[in-house]
């Protein structure tokens, strides 16, 4: 990848519209990350207005993928309603190995329908064939069964249960590392090499 690589968007799907995020989403992203039950698995803690709208900067800077460590982030919207119900990022992990991540977070209101698995199909798409990655994997808390769920829903295999590994929170957690090649994405969407 040469220079910052912004995909065409907004992108939509059947039943969603992903987009970049605008100052205009402070409130959805309060909402979303002001919940104890979306940050019980995740690095940080409940997040009040102030903390939120720094949060907000950031995925408004997540705009693309110029470097290793950038992020996209993409705003998860109901077309209809224009309400915006989470989001989905690729991180750029490796320029020599040509490595990814994929992360999502999901207002738990608009949980069960499928929507996280549908947005973060679009990322693995891009990733894959936009970004040209070879590798992209899912990390997540392993007590977090409702993300594993979405990660195997999207054809990714489980590679690793790090059992310990890192305290979050101020406890020992286990990490559960999911996989996607960008043959077994190709055979997956019925593409050919």
């Amino acid at each position: 990848m040469a220079g910052m690589v912004t995909p065409d968007l907004p992108i939509t799907t059947d039943r969603l519209l992903l987009r970049l995020y605008t100052e205009d989403d402070l409130d959805d992203v309060h909402d979303i990350q002001s919940r104890p039950d979306v940050t019980r698995y995740l690095y940080w803690g409940v997040r009040d207005h102030t903390q939120a709208r720094g949060s907000l900067a950031m995925k408004i800077a997540a705009s693309g993928l110029s470097e290793e460590g950038d992020n996209l982030t993409l705003a998860v919207v109901l077309p209809e309603t224009g309400k915006l119900i989470g989001d989905v990022q690729l991180i750029w992990v490796s320029r020599e190995h040509r490595q990814g991540e994929i992360g999502y977070i999901f207002h738990p209101d608009f949980g069960g329908h499928g929507y996280a698995t549908e947005a973060a199909e679009v990322v693995l798409r891009l990733g894959f064939e936009a970004y040209g990655l070879h590798r992209v994997v899912g990390r997540l808390d392993a007590r977090n069964t409702a993300s594993a769920r979405v990660l195997e829903r999207l054809g990714m295999r489980r590679e690793a249960h790090l059992v310990q590994n890192e305290i979050v929170k101020g406890e020992w957690t286990d990490e559960v590392v999911y996989a996607m090649l960008a043959d077994e994405w190709r055979a997956r969407a019925g593409l050919t090499s």
